[in-house]
């Protein structure tokens, strides 16, 4: 049956007959302006994690989520109320928090632990007295601004003791490269602090009652590697009944280095290489700097079993190749390829386990042309799927994107996009073993629906 907002409700179908799906009524919406393909809400996004929607604002992620596509694509893919979503990919909890202004079940998974402890600390129940945080936070501040005109290092803090959410005020101090000067956002960081604290406290003020009441059961967010099967095994429940995502982009950003101002600031990590084995390793590779040859190795026999999908990723790794070799320091992309769409290939095999038939996704991902080589990231990642029990309904255009590098002397020419892979659970195949033999991150899954854990 097709639904009020136009999209076929699966939930009762026979997946395994011919039957409508959600991507001719998102299309047609898409068509029809119902549904803008670069939202222009007015709510500080560009591209990216909101800076002013409440929770969202709490800190922007380099490569957030755009709040503005979360709640549009969770409105449109028809999951009922007290459903339960689910984002491989979650990130600072974008999704986590659209899914419950919507009265849904969320259930996350982040590779980075200080990032996905900030997405469980916007999923918690909120403290009883959201003025003694800002209360707190004022003294914090008041401290803080007498050490430092006294010259004494933060160590030395003594003042109130710090609720995380204070403590957690301090994240999203603007990054500085060091090579290039520029102005910073915020030149006092007390004030910056002191404001990130009031609105925290104002967001979580502003939560409807009913909402904080059950906010513990309606989200959770695990720490682990998404491609791991025990990562899974620790969100619990039944089968979910749907999945908002954005899988890391093949662009070589870091998305552990992203944060090393922030892990070295509070001390999670003290060096470049317990960065790498704590946070980078339970990560998607993404980035040359993760790359190794025996990795790519495991990766591309992997990748065998996907047929023709294999066979293409193959030669474009070939081709990222031979571009390498032509340069005199040339980046490793041809390492980077395999080892993603073999990573791509065991979260969709996870999250096939993990969603009831027929259950809708959406997962927002973009190309990219490393050398000026073409990668279709979208395309690949639907024929992935389909090997793995999805049916692909849609691969929308959203945006063009990477415009502003054309005048680089050393920038390829080709057009990039950012791109809407709709796809759908289908009958439930033979698991395949898809184990790259990679190492497990020495930190276990760890739910953190509840008090967020604290890492030594």
């Amino acid at each position: 049956m097709t639904t009020q907002n136009g999209l076929f409700n699966e939930r009762d179908a026979d997946c395994g007959l011919p039957c409508e799906d959600i991507a001719s009524s998102l299309a047609a919406a898409w068509q029809a302006n119902r549904l803008p393909s670069e939202p222009g809400s007015g709510r500080g996004r560009r591209h990216g994690t909101s800076s002013s929607q409440p929770f969202d604002r709490w800190f922007r992620y380099p490569a957030g989520f755009a709040s503005d596509y979360a709640t549009l694509l969770l409105g449109y893919l028809d999951v009922p109320a007290g459903g339960v979503i689910v984002d491989c990919f979650a990130g600072s909890g974008v999704i986590g928090t659209a899914a419950r202004t919507q009265g849904m079940r969320f259930r996350g998974i982040e590779a980075h632990p200080l990032i996905a402890e900030l997405a469980a600390l916007k999923l918690r129940h909120p403290p009883d007295s959201v003025v003694s945080l800002d209360q707190t936070a004022a003294e914090v501040a008041t401290v803080a601004s007498e050490l430092a005109a006294a010259h004494l290092a933060r160590d030395e803090l003594a003042g109130p003791a710090q609720p995380d959410l204070v403590r957690r005020c301090f994240i999203g101090w603007p990054y500085q490269r060091p090579a290039k000067e520029r102005q910073p956002r915020c030149g006092d960081p007390v004030d910056r602090f002191r404001h990130r604290a009031h609105i925290i406290a104002e967001d979580l003020a502003a939560m409807p009652s009913a909402a904080a009441e059950t906010v513990s059961d309606l989200g959770r967010v695990v720490v682990g590697d998404a491609r791991q099967r025990a990562t899974w095994n620790a969100l619990g429940e039944g089968p979910a009944d749907g999945c908002v995502s954005s899988p890391p982009y093949l662009n070589n950003f870091d998305y552990a280095d992203a944060t090393r101002l922030e892990l070295y600031f509070w001390g999670e990590v003290t060096s470049w290489a317990q960065m790498c084995s704590t946070v980078r390793a339970g990560m998607v590779t993404a980035t040359t700097q993760q790359s190794t040859v025996g990795a790519t190795q495991r990766a591309l026999s992997a990748l065998d079993q996907f047929g023709s999908t294999g066979v293409r990723i193959a030669d474009l790794t070939d081709q990222l190749k031979a571009e390498r070799q032509a340069r005199d320091r040339g980046k490793e992309y041809d390492r980077v390829v395999p080892d993603y769409f073999a990573g791509i290939a065991q979260v969709l095999a996870n999250l096939a386990d993990a969603l009831r038939p027929g259950a809708p996704c959406a997962w927002l991902v973009g190309d990219s042309a490393p050398y000026g080589v073409h990668i279709d990231t979208p395309e690949l990642i639907g024929e992935l799927a389909v090997h793995l029990g999805f049916r692909v309904e849609a691969d929308i255009l959203l945006r063009h994107r990477g415009r502003r590098w054309t005048t680089a002397g050393t920038r390829h020419q080709v057009e990039l996009s950012e791109r809407l892979l709709l796809f759908r659970r289908t009958a439930r195949p033979a698991r395949r073993e898809l184990s790259t033999k990679r190492t497990v991150s020495p930190t276990s899954p760890t739910a953190t629906g509840g008090s967020p854990r604290r890492r030594p």
